[in-house]
């Protein structure tokens, strides 16, 4: 999951980043960045991602995503 979450924030925002690495605060992020993500990570990893849910406490870092996703997908197993 790391190593997907990763590749694909670099194809969008054409930066590698680590997994404590800001994502918001330092801009590799931005608006059409983070859609481009979520869509993929909805396809991806079969979870559906409200755009409440599309937070700075989310989405942060490469880790916080990965929390994030892992939540989902536990709760789409309920």
């Amino acid at each position: 999951m790391e190593d997907i979450i990763v590749d694909k924030i670099r194809e969008v925002s054409f930066v590698k980043v680590n997994m404590t690495e800001q994502l918001w605060n330092t801009g590799i992020l931005d608006s059409i960045s983070i859609v481009e993500l979520v869509v993929y990570m909805e396809l991806e990893f079969n979870v559906e991602i409200p755009l409440e849910e599309v937070v700075v406490d989310n989405f942060q870092t490469v880790i916080l995503i990965m929390e994030y996703l892992k939540r989902k997908q536990g709760s789409n197993n309920d």
